[in-house]
Formats: C-alpha cells, sequence, structure tokens
C-alpha cells in the first residue's frame, strides 16, 4: 500500500538533510558543549552554528535565541518567565481562546495562582481582532500571548498590528510561532514581538528540541535552576546533536521559503476545491485568505471525524481530526467551538496539513479515496440521505 501523509501540522518527517547534519553529533563529535577540550569546543561550534541558523530565519541576533526541548517548553519558559518576573502586586495576562494547550494550559496555571487571565475570543473565522486585543489591556497587564498561526484551522493572527499596540502600552508581547516558522516569512522586528516560540519537529528536524527568541533587554526569569547553559536562560547539558539539526532545518527553510509556499498552497488548493466540488454537505472552517500555506480544515456533514480518520488511514492516508496533543480527548476542539462551530459540527472536522514531502499525485489520490470514504460513513447515519439515482446514473 503506498502511505499518503497529510498530518504535517502534528510532526513532519525529517529532512535527509538535517540527518546528515545531526549524526557526526552522535557519533564522532559528541563532547559537551561545555567542555573546553577539543571534543567539547567541537560541539559547541555546532550549536552556535545552528543559533546562527536559527536566528536568521526569524531576523534575530544569534545571542538572542535559547534553545529548548521545544515549543511547549518555550511557550511555558516566556509566559511564566515574564509573569514571574514581574513585580507588580497584581498581574493580568492577554491571550485567546484559540492558543495551543501549551500556552492555554499555562494560562489557567497561572490563574490557579491568582493570576488575572483573558481569553479573546476570535471571529467566526478564526482571526483575533487587534481592538479587542486593545481593549482588554489593564494598568495591570504583564504580558499578550498571541499565537501566529493556529494549529488546526492554519488562520493567521495579525500579529503586526497587536505588536504594535504592545509597544505603544509598554506591554511584553510573546507569540507562538510553532505552526507559521517555516511555513511563512518570520520576522521577530516586523512582527513587533518580545518572545517568539518555534519547534524543530514542525519545520522537518528532529523532535525533542525547539528555541525560544527573546528579545535584547526582556526580563525574564528561569524557570529551571542549574548551570550557567544558555547564557543562564535554560540550565542542563544541551542537546546538541537535536539543536544542530534545528539549525539546518531552519537553513533549509529560509533556503526554500518562497518556491515551498507556493507549491504547497497550490496543492491544498487542488485539495480543498477537488474536495468541495466532488462531495456534498463540506464546509471550509476559518478565514480562506489570512492562513498559512499548508493547511485546509473541512466540516463533513453526517460523520463522525475519527471514524473518518480511522478508515482514510486504512485506505493509506494519514489526516487528523485536530491538534495532536489532545488526541484521545472527548471533548470537542476548543478553537473549532470557540468560532461557532456546534459540537456535532467540530467532531465531524477533519484537517489536512501537507508538506515538503507531498506531491500533486498524492493530492490526486486522495480525491479518489475521500469521496468512497465518506459515502461508506455517510450510509451508517441514520440522519443521512443518498442522492437519488437519475437515468443517466
Amino acid at each position: 500500500m503506498n502511505r499518503i501523509y497529510f498530518d504535517n501540522n502534528a510532526t513532519t518527517p525529517l529532512a535527509p538533510e538535517v540527518f546528515d547534519a545531526m549524526c557526526p553529533y552522535m557519533v564522532e563529535d559528541f563532547g559537551n558543549a561545555s567542555s573546553i577540550h577539543w571534543y567539547g569546543q567541537r560541539a559547541k561550534a555546532g550549536m552556535e552554528k545552528a543559533r546562527e541558523q536559527v536566528a536568521k530565519l526569524l531576523n534575530a541576533r544569534a545571542s538572542e535565541i535559547v534553545f529548548t526541548s521545544g515549543g511547549t517548553e518555550s511557550d511555558n519558559a516566556a509566559i511564566l518567565g515574564i509573569v514571574e518576573a514581574s513585580r507588580a502586586a497584581h498581574k493580568h495576562v492577554v491571550t485567546t481562546a484559540i492558543e495551543h494547550p501549551a500556552v492555554l494550559s499555562t494560562a489557567k496555571a497561572l490563574e490557579r495562582r491568582g493570576v488575572s487571565v483573558t481569553f479573546l475570543p476570535p471571529g467566526a473565522g478564526g482571526v483575533i481582532d487587534p481592538l479587542d486585543v486593545a481593549a482588554a489591556i489593564r494598568p495591570e497587564t504583564v504580558l499578550i500571548s498571541v499565537m501566529h498561526a493556529n494549529n488546526e484551522l492554519g488562520t493567521i493572527q495579525p500579529l503586526e498590528e497587536i505588536g504594535r499596540i504592545a509597544q505603544e502600552r509598554d506591554i511584553y508581547f510573546h507569540a507562538d510561532a510553532v505552526q507559521s516558522a517555516g511555513k511563512i516569512p518570520v520576522d521577530v522586528h516586523k512582527l513587533g514581538v518580545d518572545l517568539l516560540s518555534l519547534s524543530a519537529h514542525k519545520l522537518n528536524g528532529p523532535k525533542g528540541v525547539g528555541a525560544l527568541y527573546v528579545r535584547k533587554g526582556t526580563i525574564l526569569r528561569t524557570l529551571m535552576h542549574g548551570g550557567h547553559h544558555e547564557r543562564d536562560r535554560r540550565p542542563g547539558t544541551e542537546n546538541v546533536a537535536g539543536i544542530v539539526g534545528l539549525g539546518a532545518a531552519a537553513e533549509a527553510a529560509r533556503a526554500n521559503l518562497e518556491d515551498e509556499c507556493g507549491r504547497v498552497a497550490g496543492m491544498r488548493d487542488r485539495l480543498e476545491a477537488g474536495i468541495l466540488s466532488r462531495v456534498r454537505y463540506v464546509a471550509v472552517n476559518g478565514d480562506r485568505v489570512h492562513r498559512v500555506p499548508n493547511t485546509t480544515n473541512l466540516t463533513f456533514g453526517y460523520i463522525e471525524g475519527e471514524g473518518f480518520v480511522i478508515a482514510m488511514d486504512l485506505r493509506g492516508i494519514a489526516c487528523s481530526t485536530g491538534s495532536a496533543c489532545s488526541s484521545g480527548s472527548l471533548e470537542p476542539s476548543h478553537v473549532l467551538t470557540a468560532i461557532g462551530l456546534k459540537p456535532e459540527k467540530a467532531r465531524a472536522s477533519i484537517r489536512f496539513s501537507l508538506g515538503r514531502f507531498n506531491s500533486v499525485e498524492d493530492v490526486e489520490a486522495a480525491l479518489e479515496i475521500v469521496p468512497a470514504v465518506l459515502e461508506q460513513l455517510r450510509a451508517l447515519s441514520p440522519h443521512y440521505k443518498a442522492p437519488a439515482m437519475t437515468d443517466k446514473q
């Protein structure tokens, strides 16, 4: 069976050039990057090259890049670090109702500690209104955290406008860019962010490594205690091979960004248009203009989402019902309900997320399989009535 992978927002396959870059640091250049001898300095050099590569992807300084274990740690380090560094007696954070669990769970943890948090709802298209951000700010607001691109819908948030609001009010601004870095241009200066999170495995790098951009001068409390690694930002012996892989992935993404954006968007649009033209009772979720080029989220009437994912997998195609971090949850997607979908519609929604290693042939194969799977599942629904047969049929 020829398998097709359309779940790149959950994770991406490791690029061959990334694997090649990592291999020496798992065998020959195995030293501890904090050691002053030859072995250590070889490892250190690889790590610092990666720091430069990640910085170039974000138009940042290498000294502003802190390596972490991934997007979740980066989000926690940014949000908790800013709040805990603030000396204000009363603290307030502004975020959105459609953030990744790494941000939402952290914000809810802060609420349990007595920090006030505002969760802004999106519009029907899944986009946050900057005016709502401005209206939510209080004298005690210490942080605004808004994701760049939503992991389920792919919608892109107006960070430049929100960044200007944050700068005017002198409030720290954090963005989770896990789903945008490597897919669309991410320039920390244009976006106006003070902190930005990314993860290697979302851009064809290895799992278990990420980065946090921290603008020079940002006051951030360290969450862990130990050695003086990462300029006292994050203690612990560095995952050198993983960091090198992140650097190689960042470099490849930057070099191919424009071409890949167009190619992947073309395939996504072909898949989306093909499904809409061949299938009844289907709707696109989220803003169809302001979104990353690889993602489409569709609600299919008269099916149950997990059943569709399983049926597609049996035919060799991997897709998802939403965030991999929420897999197994009985609750409907918080993102889809936030944009107004009823629970039954949210549970019938499917995310297709394409990537670097997909082809037009993959799309065409999917367009043959999706209608058949839908008809198979809809035949089991007591509410579905198949189209009447005509004489020509």
